[in-house]
């Protein structure tokens, strides 16, 4: 469920909707930070921060876009890193089973909720922005599964969301650097969303997923013996276990 077991091109097929966000993380983040680098050469991307920042005076004069644009905007590389890993490893699932539609929907919408509860809880000059407020509003999903839907996640994944969830929490309370209200608001909205959403939706081993790259040979199961170097499933499958270690090893850092 957490664990990635496809390959790049079947990755992209099966989630086009967390591959999309991927990318607009990253394009703006290097638009942003190119133009900055380079003294404004590459045009507007210093104005694409100063318009798109979580800004609460800004909110109160009516620029009310930036309870949004915070959302796919992130401050330096491990920022946005951090979040495009979580939503790798645990937006997937979701997607599947809650289906491309819903997915979007709570995604913005948590990250929405976040951000309008950061404008009325903090202070006038408060200024914010990340996916962070979204992405807990993704593991408030999985915590209402955890307590009420037990036939959509087996024990074990319920334990890892369970104890991600659990240090997120704690992280979130001793990083001075982190919006408490928006990851504490994105996860309640997440877990008073999750009920409706998740109406009819499966568990996610019983929707079917793309599993074979463009151009791959599929009628000979013993294809990569003759090569020396890993088929791309497994390598995938490596990456997927990496990102978890390094989202787990990254949450525990920031306790000490």
């Amino acid at each position: 469920m957490f664990i990635r077991n496809e390959t790049f091109y079947s990755f992209r097929k099966n989630y086009p909707i967390i591959t999309g966000l991927i990318i607009i993380h990253f394009l703006l983040f290097l638009w942003m930070n190119l133009s900055y680098w380079t003294n404004g050469l590459i045009p507007f991307g210093i104005a694409v921060f100063q318009l798109g920042v979580g800004n609460n005076a800004s909110v109160a004069a009516g620029e009310y876009w930036r309870l949004i644009s915070p959302i796919f905007l992130h401050r330096d590389m491990g920022h946005v890193l951090f979040n495009s890993f979580s939503l790798i490893l645990f937006g997937p699932a979701l997607e599947k089973m809650l289906g491309k539609p819903k997915f979007i929907t709570v995604y913005l919408t948590t990250g929405i909720l976040a951000n309008i509860a950061t404008f009325l809880l903090t202070g006038p000059f408060y200024t914010h922005l990340g996916a962070s407020g979204a992405i807990f509003g993704l593991f408030g999903v999985y915590l209402y599964m955890v307590i009420n839907r037990k036939d959509l996640i087996d024990a074990a994944n319920a334990q890892i969301i369970t104890v991600i969830l659990v240090i997120g929490v704690i992280m979130t309370f001793i990083n001075p650097g982190i919006n408490i209200i928006a990851h504490l608001f994105g996860l309640i909205a997440g877990a008073v969303m999750a009920p409706l959403f998740l109406k009819n939706a499966r568990p996610f081993y019983m929707y079917p997923r793309a599993s074979v790259g463009e151009g791959e040979i599929t009628f000979n199961p013993n294809r990569w013996k003759r090569r020396r170097f890993l088929p791309p499933r497994t390598i995938f499958r490596f990456v997927g276990w990496a990102f978890l270690i390094l989202v787990i090893v990254g949450i525990i850092s920031r306790l000490f």
